[in-house]
């Protein structure tokens, strides 16, 4: 989940200065900001239970030691492409919330509770611009079927857990099997599709990669290089 949240926090701080409109640039900021907060709790709670201190588990990994979907890690292409990941990864991310709302880890519980209210947001903003862009037709319409179709083999990598899921669920972690959240993720989506005037893509393909067991694309190691750039120049400092 950390994982998730990072990559994702920073390839949303790509577009800083770079969006269609003020609005755009502005939102993605601070949901960028936001993501990242997010990451850092995670990764703080990890550290609690005897993992690395934040900062190495952010900035001190291989590749093949990160177990982030492989949606988030890949690189930027328009706009278009980025309205559509963060949509998809955010319709994801409430159902994983919202199945972790009554934890048996109360300190996860309560910080869950805090993020969704701000990814509900996060969601909102995706869903009208998804919207927008669909029912505009023309261009606009044909790089948002583009970039379904360039993410869709990635989405089934979302409800990986690696298979971890049974301990999860008998520790009461969380109350949604993948399939469930699959399921879930499914129905909003359709909805959504059918308001925007886009044709569903059809089944989701078999995982090539999984990227919740390390098996990441070039693209993460290029962002991790960039991510940990400085961190990496003195390890052992004190900032």
């Amino acid at each position: 989940m950390a994982d998730d949240k990072l990559l994702l926090g920073h390839r949303d701080s790509e577009w800083l200065g770079c969006c269609p409109d003020i609005e755009g640039d502005v939102a993605f900021s601070s949901i960028a900001q936001d993501e990242v907060g997010h990451a850092t709790f995670y990764y703080q709670l990890l550290h609690q239970l005897g993992e690395d201190d934040p900062d190495r588990l952010a900035f001190g990994r291989d590749a093949s030691k990160w177990r982030n979907c492989m949606l988030v890690e890949r690189e930027n292409d328009d706009w278009t492409y980025s309205i559509t990941r963060h949509l998809f990864f955010d319709q994801f991310d409430q159902i994983r919330l919202q199945a972790m709302c009554t934890s048996s880890y109360e300190p996860l519980q309560h910080g869950v509770k805090k993020m969704i209210r701000e990814e509900y947001y996060h969601l909102l903003h995706m869903k009208t611009w998804f919207k927008q862009l669909g029912r505009a037709g023309g261009v606009a319409t044909q790089k948002l079927q583009q970039a379904i179709e360039k993410l869709w083999p990635d989405v089934n990598g979302m409800f990986s857990f690696a298979g971890i899921e049974e301990d999860l669920l008998r520790f009461e972690l969380i109350q949604l099997t993948p399939t469930e959240m699959r399921v879930k993720w499914e129905a909003e989506m359709k909805a959504l599709f059918q308001q925007a005037n886009m044709s569903w893509p059809g089944e989701f393909p078999q995982l090539k990669h999984d990227g919740r067991k390390g098996e990441h694309s070039a693209a993460l190691k290029t962002l991790l290089l960039t991510m940990g750039e400085v961190y990496q120049s003195e390890p052992s400092a004190k900032w």
